[in-house]
């Protein structure tokens, strides 16, 4: 049986534990030995990060092909419209090559959500909407430039599944364990 934790990861911490003298890092927050993140989230990102103690487990979770979908709430710069959000269910070029399609759809603000520090940048002239958008892939920070190639820069990105672990009913900064029968 393999154990698997599931973090509610705080804007500007750092996804490791050994500390840089600059960020938070993981050990700020959970302090079991054995545990190693399965995958990664930026540090201007927030939400959802497994970690595990099963190094087979950790690989199925990041290799590319059995790449699990992963959710987003992100918010974004302007409301996009209908052919914006075509436009990332198609899929979109990007420097590094074309994206595959995600799922995408207006929403409103997420509930419960925490504030985040420090707070977006906001501007008065300039509205801000919610996506959810799920991706199948894993680029460098790909959601942040897919929202940009569609012309609606991202403000505020968290991520709330992997696969079918959900970061529902986890605070910022907590984190629970689960057991996970197979590999």
């Amino acid at each position: 049986m393999s154990r698997i934790l599931l973090f509610n990861k705080p804007y500007g911490v750092i996804c490791q534990f050994s500390r840089d003298g600059l960020h938070p890092t993981l050990a700020d927050y959970i302090a079991l030995p054995a545990f190693y993140p399965a995958g990664r989230l930026d540090t201007d990102s927030e939400g959802l990060l497994l970690l595990t103690d099963d190094g087979k487990l950790q690989h199925r979770i990041t290799d590319p092909r059995h790449k699990l979908p992963k959710t987003y709430w992100v918010q974004v710069e302007g409301v996009p419209d209908e052919a914006a959000l075509q436009q990332l269910r198609q899929g979109v070029m990007l420097k590094d090559g074309m994206t595959r399609p995600a799922e995408a759809r207006l929403m409103g603000e997420p509930a419960q959500l925490w504030p985040r520090d420090p707070p977006i940048r906001v501007r008065k002239a300039i509205p801000d909407s919610w996506l959810e958008l799920t991706i199948h892939e894993g680029r460098n920070r790909q959601v942040r430039r897919m929202t940009a190639a569609v012309g609606h820069p991202t403000l505020r990105l968290i991520r709330c599944r992997i696969g079918e672990w959900a970061l529902a009913g986890l605070a910022c900064g907590e984190w629970r364990e689960e057991r996970v029968s197979k590999v």
